[in-house]
């Protein structure tokens, strides 16, 4: 049910389809609600997808958004209509019931809401969750009055404003922050292997047959859960099965924050909320940086987990079955080693960076609304 328009100010976040955007804008939401605002979640029917999360109170409005990175000639040349279409809706929208403030968190979708914005001088800001912009908040990150940067530094056009907020986490992972640690030892151990919310083909390839190649005293302990894609699914569970690994292989796993507190070790793509959610919580992680992510911008934020000695990364072309087992099998028979790498990433956390950003929107924000 849509909230009465008469109460509280509004906040328009408009997200891409991914967890990566989709994420601290959930955090940022319930913040929001938290301060009795009205909040409005603005994406495509992709990032719909994720939008089970947010808090009921949150109506989702789907747009109309295309990308220019996909499709062939005649998708791509429909583009700049598409989102002509998104933006005169979102312009109406605004109109009927105008925006105290629109955060944008990244990715196709959240242009038309932006646009609008931008068209109408309504309060606006981004927030950019990697070291590096993405395009599309690269393209109007000066045409909003912050950019609110989860990793630090960020890479930013000269003469833009950049504050440091950290990327926001759900409520969900901080009612785990911080979760006691029981370094690896001689028991049963939890290995988590996660790619993003899309999975990694490449952590597919690998990591079976790394750990498969681990001493048969250490994999008897192992107990594995592996995101993977859904086309990936049945040779994953085939190779831990032959390998005569326990795994429980998913394309998606939504319960992550408590998959973190039972973990010894994590392997991960090195995603800012990935990287989020394992510092707030506190877990040693093994990152490999998505080599072709757009201008490296994993390889950038691994940079600072693995500078506090929370992590160590292991670039794509260096990756193989014989190195990562090696690096696995050091950090699972180290147990004093992994719990300093433990307290690290809970020193390297920002575990208030829903509140600070939404401090933030709050100081930018028209200070009332008007139907």
């Amino acid at each position: 049910m849509t909230p009465d328009a008469g109460q509280g100010r509004l906040a328009v976040l408009a997200a891409g389809g991914t967890g990566g955007h989709m994420f601290p804008a959930q955090a940022l939401a319930e913040k929001l609600i938290d301060r009795g605002w009205r909040v409005t979640l603005s994406t495509d029917a992709r990032g719909a997808r994720y939008a089970g999360g947010f808090p009921p109170a949150v109506t989702v409005e789907e747009v109309q958004a295309a990308t220019f990175a996909r499709g062939g000639l005649l998708a791509r040349a429909s583009v700049p209509l598409r989102l002509g279409v998104g933006l005169a809706a979102a312009v109406h929208r605004f109109r009927r019931d105008r925006p105290a403030a629109v955060v944008g968190f990244g990715g196709y979708p959240s242009i038309p809401a932006l646009a609008a914005a931008t068209v109408l001088r309504l309060p606006r800001l981004i927030h950019e969750q990697n070291g590096v912009l993405g395009r599309v908040n690269a393209r109007f990150a000066p045409r909003v009055g912050v950019v609110a940067c989860g990793t630090w530094p960020t890479a930013l056009p000269e003469g833009v404003e950049g504050v440091h907020t950290g990327n926001p986490v759900r409520a969900a992972v901080l009612a785990r922050a911080g979760a006691p640690y029981i370094p690896p030892g001689d028991y049963p151990m939890t290995l988590l292997v996660i790619g993003g919310s899309q999975g990694a083909r490449i952590l597919s390839d690998m990591v079976p047959a790394a750990l498969a190649r681990l001493p048969d005293a250490l994999r008897a302990h192992l107990r594995i859960a592996h995101q993977a894609r859904p086309e990936d699914l049945d040779r994953v569970t085939e190779a831990y099965a032959a390998a005569g690994l326990p795994a429980e292989v998913r394309p998606f796993f939504d319960d992550i924050p408590d998959r973190l507190a039972n973990a010894q070790l994590v392997i991960s793509r090195a995603g800012a909320s990935s990287l989020a959610d394992i510092a707030v919580i506190g877990r040693p992680a093994i990152l490999i940086p998505y080599a072709a992510a757009a201008a490296d911008h994993q390889s950038a934020n691994a940079r600072a987990p693995v500078e506090a000695g929370a992590a160590v990364v292991m670039p794509e072309a260096d990756l193989a079955p014989e190195t990562l087992s090696a690096e696995v099998e050091a950090l699972l028979t180290a147990p004093d080693r992994a719990l300093q790498m433990s307290l690290a990433a809970l020193r390297a956390a920002r575990a208030d960076a829903a509140d600070r950003l939404a401090t933030l929107v709050e100081q930018r924000a028209s200070p009332e609304t008007r139907a």
